[in-house]
């Protein structure tokens, strides 16, 4: 896809793979729309692009660990642009950032699975009019190889929390949403796929977590810009990727009954009727 004048949004691209594929699209002449929580990252990051002779970007500034701050980012979308080519659903909190104990969200649901999955879920739902109207468009979610199955009796972890599985938990359920998403969307010309972009990127988010780096920035840019503009999945959904090849995902993300079950909560839980 040659992405000239193609408007993108990335969430959680004021820093670290966002931030880098945010300046590659700008290089590439997209109307990129950065999100972000700290306004001065945005500033510092629209500078950038512009002093490498680029068209500046678009920063919106949300808290996505609200529902209200989410609605507010797609409203504030909605209001300045009528088609979005690619919407990427890249923010996100790691397993071990924030300290060991359980966290709520402004609405009281467990912190990651909130950030992680349910603001993306919402947005995705909010921002389909604008996708369907750029089709062919492409959905990308950014998730992760570290998943672990929902218990549908205790999705918020109250009992026996763990970073870890709270993290892993919330990234099945992004896989679970993209494969559900890319069934609803058959014979639209949006396609929606999913991706662990590479292990340990040397971030902000894995720093943070006193995790050694294993993988660079570029390497993870690379595989999410191949499902935002390569033309060999072109047309292809549903899909799940590590790094740059096709993969499996944990088996709940194949149970339709599951993913049903997900759905009907993430809906109720978003403030969603459809």
């Amino acid at each position: 896809m040659n992405m000239r004048g193609k408007t993108v949004l990335i969430t959680g691209s004021t820093d670290g793979v966002g931030r880098y594929v945010a300046r590659r699209l700008a290089a590439e002449g997209a109307n990129v729309l950065i999100h972000g929580r700290d306004e001065a990252r945005g500033k510092t990051l629209i500078a950038e692009i512009t002093r490498d002779g680029h068209a500046a970007p678009r920063f919106y500034q949300a808290d996505l660990s609200s529902l209200a701050g989410t609605r507010s980012l797609a409203s504030a979308v909605t209001a300045d642009h009528k088609r979005l080519d690619v919407f990427v659903s890249n923010a996100g909190i790691g397993s071990r950032n924030g300290g060991p104990e359980r966290r709520e969200s402004a609405d009281g649901y467990e912190l990651r699975f909130a950030v992680n999955y349910l603001a993306g879920f919402l947005l995705a739902h909010l921002l389909l009019p604008l996708v369907k109207a750029a089709a062919p468009s492409r959905i990308v979610n950014v998730a992760s190889l570290g998943q672990y199955p929902i218990d549908f009796d205790d999705v918020m972890l109250t009992k026996n929390y763990d970073g870890g599985r709270a993290y892993a938990q919330s990234k099945l359920a992004q896989i679970m949403f993209t494969i559900d998403l890319a069934d609803q969307l058959k014979g639209t010309g949006v396609t929606v796929n999913c991706l662990h972009p590479a292990t340990y990127m040397n971030t902000t988010m894995v720093r943070a977590g006193g995790i050694t780096p294993m993988s660079t920035v570029e390497q993870g840019g690379e595989a999410i810009l191949r499902l935002i503009e390569g033309d060999d999945v072109a047309g292809r959904s549903g899909l799940f990727f590590n790094g740059l090849g096709e993969a499996q995902a944990n088996p709940q993300a194949s149970d339709a009954k599951a993913r049903a079950r997900l759905r009907t909560l993430s809906l109720q839980l978003a403030g969603i009727s459809l």
